[in-house]
C-alpha cells in the first residue's frame, strides 16, 4: 500500500477494507517475499496488516505527533517486519510485526518530542513511554495510604518501578517539564527585551585570563632562551631539533647533517639538558614564585 498522498482519514478506511489472510497464505506470501522477492506478494501482506499499524499508531496520539506521521512511521515498521520475518519459525506474522511497528513509532515519538535528544537506550525509552502512567500508580497508592512523598522519594520510587538509574529519573522530567524556547526569544515583552542567548555564559577564555596566560607563556619563553644561551652553537642546533620542533628529527638525522654518530649525538643533548637545567636552577626562587 502506497502511503504517500493518503491522508489520515482514508487510509483507516482503505486498511479497513484489505483482506484477512489465514496462517496458510500468510505463510505463502512471506516465503514468496523472502526466496523470490516477489513484490506482490510483499505488497498483500502489507496491505493486510496495515490496519495492525494504524491501530498500533492511534495509542500514540497523546505524545502531540500528527496522526498521519504516526501512520506513516508505523508503516515503515511494518515493512522492516516483513523485510526479516521468518515464516518457517512457525510464528505468526502479526505477533512478530507489532514489535517492529511500536520500536518504529517510539523512536519517531523521542525523536521528534524535542529538539534536545531524549533518549536512545531501551532503559530510556521505557522511562519515556512509562513514567507518568507509572508516577500516577505510585502517587495514588501513597495518598491511599496516607503518605506524602516528596519530590526526591517520588522520583526514587519510579526509579526502583522502571528499573533505571535515579538521574536517569532525574533527567527524564527534565526533558519532559517544558516545551523547547528559542534562545532568540526575548526575557521580557519589552520591545528592547534581551534575548535568553545573551543570558548564557561565554565558554570562551575572558579577558584577564588571556593577559595572564600571554604574560606567562613570555615569561617561560624568556627562561627558556636565557637557559639556551649558556649553550654552544652545535648544543643549541641539537636541542632546538630534539625537543622543540613539532616534528622531532632522530639521532640518525642529526648525525648525518653534522657527521657524528647517533651516540655522540645523545651525549651532546644530555651535557646540552644539563647545562639548561643548571640555568633554570639559578632561578629557582624566580621560578617558585611564579609557579606558587
Amino acid at each position: 500500500m502506497a502511503l504517500d498522498g493518503l491522508n489520515d482519514r482514508s487510509l483507516p478506511r482503505k486498511a479497513m477494507k484489505a483482506e484477512l489472510l489465514d496462517a496458510e497464505t500468510e505463510t505463502m506470501l512471506a516465503r514468496a517475499w523472502r526466496d523470490d522477492r516477489d513484490e506482490k506478494s510483499l505488497h498483500r501482506l502489507i496491505n493486510a496488516y496495515m490496519r495492525l499499524a494504524i491501530s498500533q499508531a492511534s495509542k500514540f496520539k497523546r505524545y502531540g505527533a500528527p496522526m498521519n506521521d504516526l501512520i506513516q512511521e508505523a508503516g515503515l515498521g511494518l515493512m522492516k517486519a516483513a523485510d526479516k520475518f521468518d515464516p518457517d519459525r512457525g510464528v505468526r506474522f502479526s505477533t512478530y510485526a507489532i514489535w517492529w511497528i511500536k520500536a518504529s513509532i517510539q523512536d519517531y515519538v523521542m525523536r521528534n518530542h524535542s529538539m534536545v535528544r531524549t533518549g536512545s537506550t531501551s532503559a530510556q525509552k521505557s522511562l519515556f513511554f512509562n513514567m507518568k502512567r507509572v508516577q500516577a500508580q505510585i502517587e495514588r497508592d501513597a495518598s491511599s495510604d496516607g503518605v506524602a512523598l516528596d519530590g526526591h522519594q517520588l522520583r526514587h520510587k519510579i526509579a526502583t518501578e522502571i528499573g533505571v538509574p535515579l538521574r536517569d529519573v532525574e533527567m527524564m522530567q527534565g526533558r519532559l517539564s517544558g516545551s523547547d524556547y528559542s534562545l532568540n526569544a526575548t526575557q521580557s515583552t519589552e520591545d528592547e527585551g534581551r534575548e535568553w542567548i545573551d543570558a548564557l555564559a561565554d565558554e570562551g577564555a575572558q579577558a584577564d585570563e588571556i593577559v595572564a596566560d600571554r604574560h606567562d607563556t613570555q615569561q617561560m619563553r624568556n627562561w627558556l632562551l636565557g637557559a639556551m644561551s649558556a649553550l654552544s652553537d652545535r648544543e643549541r642546533f641539537i636541542v632546538r631539533e630534539r625537543k622543540l620542533r613539532e616534528d622531532p628529527r632522530t639521532l640518525e638525522s642529526l648525525g648525518l647533517e653534522l657527521k657524528l654518530s647517533k651516540e655522540r649525538i645523545r651525549q651532546v643533548e644530555a651535557v646540552a639538558m644539563t647545562k639548561m637545567r643548571k640555568t633554570l636552577e639559578g632561578n629557582a626562587d624566580e621560578v617558585h614564585q611564579f609557579l606558587a
